[in-house]
């Protein structure tokens, strides 16, 4: 929550190019957290702390496989915008990653929750950012 916030605050829409007009969307919408009011692009937001605001992680956590694994089925990918806030939270960064520079190898599914769990049977995912690092765009 924290990192769409910052996101809405602080990035222009990479699609219309107009300030202030990214919204959170509603929590547990699938595969997206973040629409522009003007024209209509969806991104998807993800939080880490980190030690080094400066520094992409290997990995970060995605959400559930299932709806995931169906947009990468039919080839549609949404960018990703990737906060990294210190662990202290004195510093944060906002990194970029447009969709059409995301291969399907970087999202690994996890293996299911156990019958013990919660949400039995829940699947999730990882970003492995090991393969795209270089595309990444730091925002701010």
């Amino acid at each position: 929550m924290r990192g769409e916030t910052l996101v809405a605050k602080t990035a222009t829409c990479p699609k219309c190019k107009r300030t202030r007009t990214l919204k959170r969307l509603p929590p547990n919408f699938k595969c997206a957290d973040i629409i522009c009011d003007f024209c209509g692009y969806l991104a998807q937001v993800k939080a880490q702390r980190v030690s080094d605001v400066n520094t992409l992680p290997d990995r970060v956590l995605g959400a559930a496989w299932g709806p995931t694994r169906d947009r990468i089925d039919s080839a549609i990918y949404f960018p990703l915008f990737l906060v990294l806030v210190e662990k202290q939270g004195k510093a944060a960064s906002v990194w970029y990653l447009a969709a059409d520079l995301q291969p399907p190898e970087m999202y690994v599914p996890r293996n299911a929750l156990s019958a013990r769990a919660k949400r039995t049977g829940w699947r999730g995912f990882l970003y492995d950012l090991r393969y795209v690092k270089d595309a990444f765009v730091r925002i701010s």
